[in-house]
């Protein structure tokens, strides 16, 4: 299978939207059709007509077409709209119960670990995590419109059957989805598929009130046959709806998941670990027993959660042993031959992961690079190297370096991140911490005056010990941790929260790169404005040539000591956009965080496939040098995060 990069796949789950679109309106059409000719057989002897034709554009034909079209609108609208909440309402549509951060159960800490190591790998915010206590199937699934409000729902079955390594698998398969803007797009078709399955629930209501009621007279008989007749007809039609609906799933879901389980094997470096998983649920199951929408996410579970015929036509997921032949042939002749009783291998201690090449011997291979993230020594990089071939993917490195930044955060600091008030007050400290004792003195005239929300001094120096021993390559990260406590606070907190934020970052009369980067990263993450989709409003960098000009500038800037150093890294930087159409003019010598922010909000809206010439241009300024050191890692994470491209912790020196 070709092998897409971030930005292909991001523009790929662009065009499956485009694809989703014609596939409902098909779906409709035939269902109308459908619905028209029964009204035509049911009505041509009591006004009679040529022939179906004329009826579709009678008076009876039109008024039908609308009302079917309008049942069908009306419950994908109302689905739609009752999904507005996100990744959150999807998981207590399934039943599922949020999983306490501070829980101690050990295959609850276990999940957490394993999401947490992937979060920090590959540089999006830990989901929300969700368990469905009450299925003992194999399965999960993502939801959510982006990465910043992303939910993870798994099965008990999940938690308490599968290995750590299995476990890690089905987690990283999970996160490709959240990488590939794949959730978006899971979200809408479930309420795409409620309008087509309305008719026939429609007619599920007509034929249980007729079996309901008594009937006395004759006429009464008559109403009841009538009743039952139309709605074992609308049944009829329901059954073609969900037809075309699995059609519509399998059309959409299959290839997405064979890419995601390849990404899997990508992101973790271990293909018996996701295949392990998948033979797992066959000889057990995946199938949901306790919801009754288990058709109505099938698409966007890790495997099928409903039995159906025709599985070869109408599965969402390709057949359990093409997926794991397609991982490696080998792997199904290797689980066959065990025996069935085989023991479930040992578990790991949570934050410790081994691999096909076995975890120590990894660990050992990977400490020279992933050393200079925490250390003091600089990681050198090769001058071409390309950035924006890292977006959105995961290396044994990443996990490396994300399992050891985890075992070095302190269990208190770390069960503070997972609370509102200390994450809260970490936001508070990020800040703080670079203050001196006045500024501070300043800055606490600036404390809101919600209890939740005020400035904690005592609370916030319980954060500054780690700040201070692992360095400034802990700030986004144990950000990304907060996350999932951030998330609960209301739509005023979360202003607040930002308002008092950009006051204390301007108590001092300045703006530093990592306060603009801090304070866009809450913009993003936490307010409706910086969590709305982007849409594609630009198609040609001349049509962003100011702003590219303003975040170039900038990247030179930083990356260089001296003017004439940044005046030739700037026109390095630019070589690659200036022609007869393109121009980005001279290099600008202060870019304000007002012009910064413009530019990044304008940058937002070009076409995924136009985004990597920027991270590299980014990217060229950077590893000028030959390494990136800790400003010149922020400038990148920011531009990333802004454009929506996730990039994954690189090696950074703790200079400069």
């Amino acid at each position: 299978m070709q092998k897409l990069g971030f930005f292909e796949r991001q523009e790929r789950a662009r065009r499956n939207t485009s694809l989703l679109v014609l596939l409902f309106t098909v779906a409709v059409v035939l269902i109308t059709l459908v619905v028209d000719l029964i009204g035509y057989l049911a009505t041509r002897d009591i006004e009679p007509v040529p022939h179906f034709g004329a009826w579709l554009i009678s008076k009876q034909g039109i008024y039908t077409s609308i009302a079917v079209v309008a049942v069908v609108g009306f419950g994908s609208l109302f689905r739609w709209i009752d999904l507005a909440g996100g990744g959150d309402r999807v998981a207590r549509m399934v039943g599922a119960r949020q999983l306490d951060p501070s829980s101690q159960d050990p295959d609850e800490r276990r999940l957490r670990n394993v999401v947490e190591e992937m979060a920090i790998a590959s540089g999006v915010p830990v989901p929300d995590l969700y368990v469905m206590d009450n299925e003992t199937a194999i399965n999960a699934f993502v939801a959510g419109y982006s990465a910043s409000e992303a939910v993870m729902v798994v099965t008990h079955g999940t938690l308490t059957q599968l290995s750590r390594d299995e476990l890690q698998g089905v987690v990283a398969h999970e996160f490709s989805h959240i990488l590939n803007s794949d959730m978006r797009i899971n979200v809408r078709l479930i309420a795409l598929l409620a309008g087509i399955l309305m008719i026939g629930q429609i007619g599920q209501f007509l034929l249980g009130s007729a079996g309901r009621r008594s009937y006395t007279s004759s006429r009464d008989d008559k109403g009841r046959g009538a009743m039952i007749a139309i709605g074992l007809a609308l049944i009829l039609v329901g059954y073609i709806g969900l037809f075309f609906g699995r059609l519509i799933q399998s059309a959409i879901s299959r290839q997405r998941e064979m890419l995601a389980d390849a990404s899997s094997v990508q992101f973790t470096r271990n293909p018996e670990g996701i295949a392990s998983a998948l033979y797992r649920i066959g000889q057990t199951s995946g199938y949901f027993q306790t919801t009754s929408h288990a058709s109505d996410v099938n698409h966007m579970c890790f495997s099928e959660t409903v039995r159906m015929r025709f599985a070869s036509w109408l599965a969402s997921h390709p057949p359990l042993e093409e997926r794991i032949n397609a991982i490696d042939p080998a792997l199904l002749a290797r689980f066959r031959n065990r025996r069935r009783d085989d023991i479930k291998p040992t578990q790991p201690s949570p934050g410790v992961s081994s691999t096909a090449t076995g975890g120590a011997s990894l660990q050992a291979g990977l400490s020279a690079l992933t050393e200079p993230v925490i250390g003091a020594r600089t990681s050198p990089l090769a001058s071409g190297t390309r950035l924006s071939e890292s977006a959105g993917a995961v290396t044994p490195a990443n996990e490396a370096y994300a399992q050891r930044l985890l075992t070095q955060l302190p269990d208190n600091v770390r069960t503070l991140l997972y609370t509102r008030t200390g994450a809260i007050q970490y936001c508070y400290s990020l800040i703080f911490h670079d203050m001196s004792d006045a500024e501070r003195t300043a800055a606490l005239q600036h404390s809101p005056e919600q209890a939740a929300l005020a400035l904690d001094q005592d609370m916030m120096a319980r954060f500054y010990p780690t700040l201070e021993a692992l360095g400034d390559a802990i700030r986004l990260p144990a950000l990304e941790l907060a996350m999932p406590a951030l998330r609960k606070l209301d739509p005023q907190e979360r202003e607040t929260l930002e308002a008092v934020m950009g006051r204390l970052a301007r108590s001092d009369g300045r703006v530093t790169l990592f306060e603009f980067a801090l304070l866009s990263f809450i913009r993003r993450h936490l307010t409706p404005a910086g969590r709305r989709p982007d849409r594609v409003r630009y198609r040609r960098f001349a049509d962003v040539s100011a702003s590219l000009g303003t975040l170039l500038s900038l990247a030179a800037r930083s990356a260089t000591e001296t003017a004439e150093e940044a005046e030739a890294c700037y026109q390095e930087a630019i070589a690659g956009f200036e022609s007869q159409s393109v121009s980005l003019g001279p290099l600008r010598q202060k870019v304000s965080s007002r012009e910064l922010l413009e530019a990044l909000n304008q940058l937002r809206g070009l076409s995924p496939m136009l985004k990597p010439a920027i991270i590299d241009a980014c990217g060229h300024c950077i590893l000028r040098d030959g390494q990136v050191v800790v400003r010149e890692y922020e400038i990148l994470r920011l531009v990333a995060d802004q454009l929506d491209c996730p990039m994954p912790p690189l090696p950074v020196s703790q200079a400069g």
